[in-house]
């Protein structure tokens, strides 16, 4: 493995930790960024029947739900399987060591 290979394995294995840590925590350690585009009949029927509240909160099931999908696509493309993880993890922590 190259060190170019390496560095972009890393930054992503960071991402995923990031949202691993993200998604136990209930998202309450996050930076937030806007603005996030929605359907706007979404959020207007969804205070109207539920209140606003509701609505915070199909919005942000909806970004862990994409935020989940996403993270496993990234996982897949990037390493793969889990023994190719663990053995990064082993790579990484040697590395470190050193």
């Amino acid at each position: 493995m190259d060190e170019e290979e390496y560095r972009r394995k890393f930054v992503n294995l960071r991402i995923l930790k990031s949202i691993q840590d993200y998604l136990k925590c209930d998202g309450h350690s996050s930076a937030a960024l806007y603005p996030i585009e929605i359907p706007e009949d979404l959020l207007y029927q969804a205070a109207r029947m539920q209140g606003a509240e509701s609505a915070d909160r199909l919005i942000h099931e909806v970004f862990e739900l994409g935020l989940t999908l996403w993270s496993e696509k990234l996982y897949n493309d990037v390493f793969g399987s889990e023994e190719n993880l663990e053995a990064f993890i082993e790579l990484v922590k040697k590395r470190s060591r050193e």
